[in-house]
């Protein structure tokens, strides 16, 4: 919808609305959502403007691509629950969202676990409920291999690997010179050879360079090497590989300067990709992973102004959430440069702009601001303000116990 006159954006995050002068999320006014979930803070996601993203995803993504969805994003049950049905597979990186995917009824064969540092019993977890373990280095497979002798099965294995290249231009680049993330290339002929005799199912190859990145080119160019790079590692394996995951990294627009990714055009050259796909591979599902970019612009953070006050001139709006919270949107996330959240006023969401105004939360420290000097009506104790682009790494990638403050309040509308 077009900017209704306040905010750091000249256009909102598709699907919002406006209802009696609120903000609107999925045909209700802010108000009444906060009602029913008992007060603010409050996390509130829309199913709809998430299954319309994955639908659009299908209708430009070839036909045999997989989707997945990356749990860490976003792990509440009802959401991943609600999600599940409606792609291929979902990814964890611990034992906790492993215990959440099992929940969903999506077969163990589709789920994956990934992470650095899996514990035995995280192996031995993942080894009983039959799901696909993304090995990040040859001790970890030696542990793998282990708990299945001991208990007398074969566990399901892929290898994650550390590229010899990177996503250009991502906000955190996961692959590339020295990680904790995954095999380098080079080390995964041998490991792969070593797999032989192991009571290990050799599933296929994860190759994860980077995430939240705008760049068709960037995307397209590394969908290419990585692909080529999963055939010829091939070459040294056990047997012809299942899956490529092809990882992700499909960023979502944050601030005024960024431009949304021209998914039609990383579709397409995805498309022409596979129609000369390698023939070490040519029998492998083809799997995209993808979590912010299902979930983060559906999602809102609603906190609610306890107190407006001046300070050398300037006007702060505190208010009743925060970093403890939301500490992507506080810039204390990866961030270099601190960059604004899109931020409104939901209760007066029609209204244009009167001042300018930092919003901050409760907590005693400068660092807890969601929003620094926003354009925004005159904002009063009471009001509602709303963070957008919040549906992905907000509450669980927060410092909840910071202070002692009570936990936000989640809802699926």
């Amino acid at each position: 919808m077009t900017r209704p006159g306040h905010g750091d954006r000249d256009v909102w995050p598709a699907g919002y609305g406006v209802i009696a002068g609120e903000l609107a999320v999925a045909g209700r006014p802010v108000s009444a959502w906060i009602a029913e979930a008992g007060g603010t803070p409050l996390f509130l996601y829309d199913r709809a403007l998430i299954a319309t993203r994955i639908a659009e995803l299908r209708a430009v993504l070839p036909t045999r691509v997989k989707l997945h969805y990356a749990i860490k994003a976003n792990p509440m049950p009802a959401l991943v629950r609600f999600i599940a049905p409606l792609v291929d597979g979902l990814d964890v990186a611990s034992s906790g969202e492993l215990d959440v995917a099992l929940t969903t009824g999506a077969p163990p064969a589709d789920i994956s676990f990934a992470g650095p540092g899996k514990r035995d019993t995280e192996l031995a977890a993942a080894l009983a409920a039959g799901v696909v373990v993304n090995l990040e280095s040859e001790g970890e497979m030696a542990r793998l291999a282990a708990l299945a002798t001991a208990a007398g099965r074969r566990a399901r294995a892929a290898i994650r690997v550390n590229p010899d290249f990177e996503l250009k231009g991502s906000g955190m680049r996961m692959g590339g010179g020295a990680k904790p993330f995954g095999v380098d290339a080079e080390r995964v002929p041998a490991m792969l050879r070593a797999m032989v005799g192991l009571p290990l199912d050799f599933q296929g190859f994860h190759i994860f360079s980077g995430s939240q990145n705008l760049s068709a080119d960037a995307l397209i160019d590394t969908q290419d090497k990585t692909l080529a790079l999963a055939a010829a590692l091939a070459a040294d394996a056990p047997c012809p590989p299942r899956l490529v995951n092809i990882g992700g990294g499909f960023g979502i627009p944050y601030a005024p300067a960024d431009q949304p990714l021209d998914l039609a055009r990383v579709g397409a050259a995805l498309a022409a990709r596979l129609d000369r796909l390698e023939p070490a591979i040519a029998g492998a599902e083809i799997v995209i992973e993808l979590g912010r970019y299902l979930v983060g612009e559906a999602g809102v953070y609603l906190t609610r102004v306890i107190d407006r006050k001046l300070s050398h001139g300037e006007v702060f709006l505190v208010t009743d959430g925060g970093l403890h919270h939301q500490l992507a949107a506080s810039g204390n996330f990866g961030q270099v440069i601190k960059r604004n959240y899109p931020v409104a006023l939901a209760s007066r969401f029609d209204q244009p702009a009167a001042e300018t105004a930092t919003v901050v939360g409760c907590l005693c420290t400068p660092l807890d601001r969601l929003g620094d000097k926003v354009p925004l009506p005159e904002g009063r104790p009471g009001d509602v303000v709303a963070v957008f682009q919040a549906g992905a790494y907000g509450l669980t990638a927060s410092p909840t116990r910071f202070l002692g403050h009570p936990e936000p309040r989640e809802y699926l509308a």
